[in-house]
């Protein structure tokens, strides 16, 4: 690849596909040219883009009635005439939740390495198909572009393997039972930008708080990961929008006997109808249940608040110290109520907000005498794909 190429990036989930395209100029530097979402997939697709000036973008033509495979196919076919100019898409990167205990680092997807994510997709049962979708369409439609998975539990993968146990007897560790963690990507482009942010706190200990529909924290030591609360699956660690959280499993044994719930009827329960929606019985959305005057909403976003305050601890613990906490993702970045709230059960930690940098967004939130700093920093999980898919085709040039 080279000055004049462009990189794809596509995030597929059960209903839409986020994509952005990366041009490659002078020097490997990637400037963002597109990035936008086709949502509805399976119902009603609706298309959203921006170029790279912030202006909105002409809906392609898409069959309004087609299927996951289709609308892939037909989006793909736009981008590539977007791309327009003398350039064109030379490789694809992809979000690929779950790389399972062999991948530390993005690879190229071949034939056998499709087999093997494919493999992986009851570790990841939400995500996993709907990740490697467009792989298997591009590999039919454009057999010789090279595509690259990058997954949200390599990151992860630096763990001590204390970290990585559970207290199950030792055959299902060798099986993969592990604690694997999410959000890698998230994770690894904030440990690259915080140097910029806090040099003493990249060199340190920080707690990274992703707190988005999903949500999940990092404890990072000189910006490698060594503890995060989701585990063997995206459902562990923080009430999320519709997922559950941390939960004892004697409740999955007592709701399967009492309920006579079949283990399809669980994960639908647990994935879909739980976490911020299930609390409150009104919305899945942060923000809704903030302006909420329903006592239920006010009890949803204070089990939020309680769980990330506690695990912030736990993290703490691990990491033997803390010298920051960095917020990101939608409502990390976007809900400055969330932020006091959760900064205020950390004032036991040296934790000291300041209140109107908190309303601006910050980036620093903290008081200069705070100890942890604060930091509110914007992750870009695209941007993240496509320096790992270029770094790739790169070193096997």
């Amino acid at each position: 690849m080279g000055e004049g190429d462009a990189v794809l990036v596509l995030n597929a989930g059960s209903s839409s596909v986020k994509f952005a395209l990366y041009h490659v100029d002078a020097g490997d530097a990637l400037s963002r040219a597109l990035h936008g979402e086709l949502a509805g997939i399976g119902d009603a697709p609706q298309f959203t883009a921006e170029d790279a000036g912030g202006a909105a973008v002409d809906a392609p033509a898409l069959p309004a009635d087609g299927d996951e495979g289709s609308l892939i196919a037909g989006l793909v076919g736009w981008l590539d005439d977007y791309v327009g100019s003398g350039r064109s898409v030379r490789a694809v990167g992809h979000r690929v939740v779950h790389g399972g205990p062999r991948h530390h680092a993005p690879v190229r997807v071949d034939d056998a390495e499709l087999d093997y994510l494919t493999s992986l997709e009851p570790l990841a049962p939400l995500h996993q198909p709907h990740n490697l979708e467009p792989v298997r369409q591009l590999r039919a439609s454009h057999p010789d572009m090279p595509q690259v998975a990058c997954f949200d539990t390599a990151f992860h993968r630096s763990q001590p393997p204390v970290a990585q146990w559970f207290a199950l007897p030792r055959r299902y560790r060798d099986q993969g039972v592990l604690r694997y963690g999410f959000h890698g990507l998230s994770y690894e482009y904030i440990a690259g930008a915080l140097p910029a942010y806090d040099p003493a706190a990249a060199r340190g200990r920080a707690v990274v708080a992703h707190l988005g529909h999903g949500a999940s924290l990092c404890a990072l030591s000189e910006g490698r990961s060594v503890a995060t609360t989701m585990g063997f699956t995206a459902l562990d660690g923080l009430p999320m929008g519709r997922r559950c959280g941390a939960l004892d499993p004697g409740v999955v044994l007592h709701l399967m006997r009492s309920e006579g719930l079949s283990a399809d009827a669980i994960e639908d329960l647990l994935y879909r109808h739980s976490g911020l929606y299930g609390v409150s019985g009104i919305s899945d959305d942060m923000h809704a249940l903030l302006d909420s005057d329903a006592p239920a909403a006010a009890e949803a976003v204070a089990l939020f608040v309680y769980r990330t305050v506690r695990e912030i601890g736990s993290l703490a613990a691990a990491l033997g110290g803390l010298d920051a906490v960095v917020f990101t993702a939608g409502i990390g970045e976007h809900a400055a109520a969330i932020r006091e709230r959760v900064s205020a059960g950390l004032e036991w930690l040296g934790a000291r907000l300041d209140h109107d940098a908190n309303t601006r967004g910050g980036p620093c939130i903290s008081t200069a005498d705070s100890t942890p700093a604060l930091w509110v920093i914007p992750t870009d999980e695209e941007r993240m794909i496509a320096e790992h898919t270029l770094a790739l085709l790169r070193r096997h040039a």
